[in-house]
């Protein structure tokens, strides 16, 4: 257990998911606290990648604030940023009809996006608590003539203080079989979120290890990335899932906590 902890806190950068690693809903995890301080005092890089997209930076950063810790806007993002920006490199000033919370929409108006419920170049989908038959019926008929559909994360589900909740593929499920298309999703496990987490940490692939709950998502971002991985048992996935997958995290622990 000493070697393990020693090799992950030998790295220089930490890429770290946030549900179910630092918090659960608006319950934070044993030992938080004390692990970002020792980020903070060692110097060591990091930045909070989370596939939820219903919140902007300075929502997280507020968020985190409630729950008693000060991190700077800088260390976090989002999915919904990442959406944002693929869709501006694909298509520059472009629109779409957004299911999604106020971090999905405020993401695609800093990349220059308008909201379009007419003939929009894409619908996008992300975490929403506001999800109505209505907004499925423009988004199936809109994508049918033509506008491409864009998922901000693949993400069945998420967990909060009392259990889980449906996430963006699942609340994106009823336009892919309405439609018959095949949506493309932006967050993790595609390894375009680790690339752009690497150029703002500046720091080797090496030297960075990713720590997330998923191993559909985390973990697999992290290696398609050529990254070392840390599954916490925090989160989503138990111990007994993890031979589920034909692939394993290089270490396993049961929380944060284990770190500090």
């Amino acid at each position: 257990m000493e070697n393990i902890v020693g090799k992950i806190k030998a790295k220089s950068g930490f890429i770290i998911d946030m549900d179910g690693v630092i918090y659960h809903g608006n319950k934070l995890l044993p030992g938080i606290p004390e692990f970002l301080k020792w980020l903070e005092d060692s110097g060591k890089k990091f930045l909070f990648l989370t596939n939820s997209s219903e919140r902007s930076p300075r929502e997280l950063h507020e968020k985190l604030m409630r729950l008693g810790l000060d991190v700077g806007e800088e260390h976090f993002y989002t999915s919904a940023l990442a959406t944002a920006g693929f869709l501006a490199s694909q298509k520059p000033n472009g629109s779409a009809f957004i299911i999604g919370d106020a971090g999905l929409i405020h993401a695609m108006y800093s990349f220059g996006y308008t909201i379009n419920n007419v003939n929009p170049d894409y619908v996008v989908v992300g975490d929403t608590r506001n999800y109505n038959f209505e907004n499925i019926r423009t988004a199936v008929n809109l994508v049918l003539r033509g506008a491409r559909l864009i998922g901000a994360n693949p993400d069945i589900s998420g967990p909060v203080e009392n259990g889980i909740i449906p996430s963006t593929k699942a609340l994106i499920a009823p336009i892919e079989i309405a439609t018959g298309k095949k949506a493309y999703f932006v967050g993790k496990p595609n390894p375009l979120m680790m690339r752009i987490a690497l150029k703002k940490l500046m720091v080797n692939r090496e030297d960075t290890i990713v720590i997330g709950d998923r191993m559909d998502t985390d973990v697999r971002c992290g290696l398609e990335s050529e990254l070392d991985t840390l599954l916490v048992l925090s989160g989503i996935t138990s111990r007994e899932e993890v031979n589920n997958f034909p692939y394993q995290p290089q270490y396993i622990l049961n929380g944060i906590i284990d770190l500090v």
